[in-house]
């Protein structure tokens, strides 16, 4: 997923160009950014229960609609395009498991694996509803808006530690701490007393 330092140049001169109004920019730029997105999206729909009716090329296209529409985003980075990727890839998939819950009134809701990215606590390997690890990921960001940001870059993103202290201008020790501590936030909130209650 790590780029050559000339291509990041390369997306960043392409974003300020499209910010700036060249149209031909953006035409340049979706070859280059567009392989990294599907893979942002097949490693988190291979985290779902399978027969998910959502597919990574409908999860770029998707997401790609709405990056195009952020006129008003003053892109810093690479890294940044790709935080807000992740974050629009989340709403996305959210917003799709609570269609899903609606049409089948439970029975058919996305689930997750906290463990999937990046070495997460073997304790919370049990899948847990995407909907209530996002209602999780709300509470910890009102706890603490920037362990949420990281997860939502890591977990839903993809992105490296290196790659999420480059977005949020964080040393990659601050990001690998607060990595481990949102982990182990979201395990408690979530995983814990859905393992409780499977105990009664």
């Amino acid at each position: 997923m790590v780029e050559a330092p000339a291509s990041a140049r390369t997306i960043t001169a392409l974003l300020h160009r499209w910010q700036e109004g060249d149209g031909d920019a953006l035409e340049r730029l979706m070859p280059l950014v567009y392989a990294e997105l599907r893979r942002m999206a097949s490693r988190y729909l291979a985290r779902e229960r399978g027969g998910h009716t959502l597919q990574s090329t409908a999860l770029v296209h998707e997401a790609y609609l709405k990056l195009v529409d952020q006129r008003r985003v003053g892109w810093q980075s690479r890294g940044h395009f790709f935080g807000l990727a992740a974050q629009l890839m989340r709403r996305i998939l959210v917003d799709h498991a609570r269609r899903a819950r609606r049409l089948k009134r439970g029975s058919g809701a996305a689930v997750v694996r906290l463990d999937e990215a990046g070495g997460c606590d073997a304790r919370a390997a049990d899948p847990v509803d995407a909907l209530t690890l996002d209602h999780a990921l709300r509470e910890l960001e009102a706890v603490d808006a920037r362990q949420a940001r990281i997860v939502e870059l890591r977990f839903y993103g993809g992105l490296t530690v290196e790659e999420a202290a480059g977005v949020l201008d964080l040393s990659p020790a601050t990001v690998k701490r607060e990595w481990a501590m949102a982990r182990a936030w979201l395990y408690r909130r979530v995983a814990a007393p859905a393992a409780a209650a499977k105990s009664l």
